[in-house]
């Protein structure tokens, strides 16, 4: 078993991964699928880090509790998905209990060439880090796993000219999916998620305080950091909900505040504009006449 501080195990192919967990070499070597209910995993290096230089999905049916999965813990409700990026850490866990269901992982030579390669990032859930796993209801799990099955039998069948055809489609597929079911999980938590927007909103509130925003305009990162998810999720989330991303949540929260004090005060605009976070006035400017056709002067006076 590895032990704390050791450095990350690096696998740029999958096929060196499948002889590290002491597993067939994969039929196709761009792309592998375990399915734990049929295969042992040696656990030699539960505990250790792996760095996985290829995409990794992973569908648990019925598994219930947390799993270490990147460089955190998801916590699966009933079962789901989780999905990593290249070059994301994965720690592999020493429960027996945490192998179930079905891992995919395939290399980013294998849709290189295709639509999805240009398009992969538009499939926000690979950035989404540790935040939250993709909750599945029975019918939306049904259809995941007749997706992975496909996917099996695809893999099973030799290798012809249509093979890379038949499972960059069968995986892009999976995603879009995915992508389906997260936006559903959007609005069916919804009460989960305006408790972030709120919490978010109060923060802002704060930020926009005078003296408090001499540390500059609040950015994604910070806002992300403080609610604890990825900076695609939070994005991701609001765009689902309010139909705005967050930096734009950012600066309507600004636009609000910098009206109140318009309306409220005598500070000039370049007082406010300090106050508010902004280096140059002209940056504060720009934003509000772009946000409400009015430059902070002229709203000033139709104020009064």
């Amino acid at each position: 078993m590895k032990t704390p501080g050791q450095e990350p195990l690096v696998f740029n192919s999958i096929s060196a991964l499948m002889r590290r967990l002491e597993q067939p070499a994969p039929t196709h070597p761009l792309v592998a699928l375990l399915n734990y209910d049929e295969v042992k995993l040696t656990l030699a290096d539960a505990g250790g880090k792996f760095l996985l230089g290829f995409y990794k999905i992973s569908f648990k049916s019925n598994f219930k509790g947390q799993v270490k999965y990147g460089q955190g813990y998801y916590d699966f409700e009933e079962g789901g998905m989780a999905f990593l990026a290249p070059n994301q850490l994965v720690s592999m866990s020493a429960e027996e209990s945490a192998y179930q269901g079905y891992a995919l992982f395939f290399h980013p030579d294998l849709i290189r060439n295709y639509q999805l390669g240009k398009n992969i990032q538009q499939y926000g859930f690979f950035s989404y880090a540790v935040t939250e796993a993709l909750f599945l209801s029975n019918k939306e799990k049904k259809v995941i796993a007749t997706l992975f099955e496909a996917i099996a039998i695809e893999l099973e069948n030799n290798i012809d000219h249509f093979s890379q055809d038949v499972l960059v489609s069968q995986i892009e597929l999976l995603l879009n999916h995915s992508n389906r079911f997260y936006n559903r999980q959007f609005i069916t938590r919804k009460n989960v998620y305006n408790n972030i927007i709120g919490k978010m909103d109060a923060y802002l509130a704060n930020r926009f305080q005078p003296k408090v925003s001499l540390t500059g305009l609040p950015t994604v990162q910070e806002v992300s950091d403080h609610l604890q998810v990825s900076p695609r999720y939070l994005t991701d989330m609001l765009k689902s909900l309010t139909g705005q991303s967050t930096q734009q949540h950012i600066h309507n929260r600004l636009i609000e505040k910098a009206k109140e004090v318009l309306g409220n005060s005598n500070l000039t605009i370049a007082q406010i504009a300090y106050e508010l976070g902004f280096e140059h006035p002209q940056s504060f400017n720009k934003l509000f006449k772009r946000s409400t056709n009015l430059s902070p002067n002229e709203f000033r006076r139709s104020f009064n």
